[in-house]
């Protein structure tokens, strides 16, 4: 019952976690124009991995996509490489886990081969989580480095004088969408491993045991035993002795010495 709760609970949270990376990717607020030195303004900038987005202070908003490729920095096209491995690692992994699932049986499929994909869809959650997290964090880290030299040129000249007035950018709503949905993937990727410990079928080893038909005469020796049937020309002529097992020809072919008596 507590495997099947893990499994079921594990694919439950990376269900969500993988619906969030989508949502994340494709989202236009991954950079955000920042108001902190001009609180009101008339437009409001905002971009995304797919196209940027101008929202006037009227309620109208414009957006325009990227129609390039190569004009494109090499940091944003690792970002949406990631984003798209992370989903598609995930979409997959979600349909090896629904058929993995104990509650569901399909046709006589073992223990072992549900244990075997319960432990794949639990690795491929896990790299689509990190990829989701990689990818957020490179914009992130892309995002601060952008918006300190951004301050730096803004204040140039003598006492620090503002000379120019440029657009900053900081974190927008989708980078938190992406981390929360990518540690979502990666716990129900390491809930699905752990599911997969308790869905292997436990091995039971027997310890043998000879078994030797009883006979009608029996040779016990200090180092084992002999075992007779009881069916043989000389079977009649055994006798049981302490110490040894002896036949009655091997006692009268010694003599003795009340035989010259």
């Amino acid at each position: 019952m507590a495997v099947t709760a893990c499994q079921g609970l594990g694919f439950v949270v990376s269900l969500l976690g993988i619906a969030g990376i989508i949502a994340a990717t494709c989202m236009d607020q991954w950079s955000t124009q920042d108001l902190y030195n001009n609180p009101v303004t008339a437009v409001f900038n905002y971009q995304g991995l797919w196209r940027s987005c101008v929202r006037e202070s009227s309620g109208f908003t414009e957006c325009r996509g990227y129609f390039t490729l190569l004009g494109l920095p090499a940091m944003l096209q690792a970002v949406r490489a990631l984003m798209i491995v992370g989903i598609v690692l995930g979409a997959i992994s979600l349909l090896v886990s629904i058929f993995a699932l104990k509650c569901i049986r399909i046709g006589s499929m073992e223990d072992s081969a549900k244990a075997n994909m319960t432990l794949t869809s639990g690795i491929m959650f896990i790299i689509s989580g990190l990829c989701a997290i990689v990818g957020v964090s490179v914009f992130a880290n892309m995002l601060v480095t952008n918006f300190w030299m951004s301050t730096a040129n803004m204040y140039t000249g003598m006492g620090g004088m503002v000379q120019t007035v440029q657009t900053r950018y900081t974190f927008g709503s989708a980078l938190f969408v992406g981390w929360v949905a990518g540690g979502l993937t990666l716990i129900g990727g390491v809930m699905m491993c752990i599911a997969c410990r308790g869905l292997v079928p436990e091995e039971t080893n027997y310890k043998a045991v000879s078994y030797h038909a009883s006979g009608h005469n029996v040779a016990y020796k200090p180092g084992g035993f002999k075992a007779s049937t009881g069916f043989g020309p000389n079977s009649k002529n055994k006798k049981i002795y302490d110490g040894g097992a002896r036949t009655e020809d091997e006692v009268q072919s010694h003599p003795s010495k009340y035989d010259y008596v």
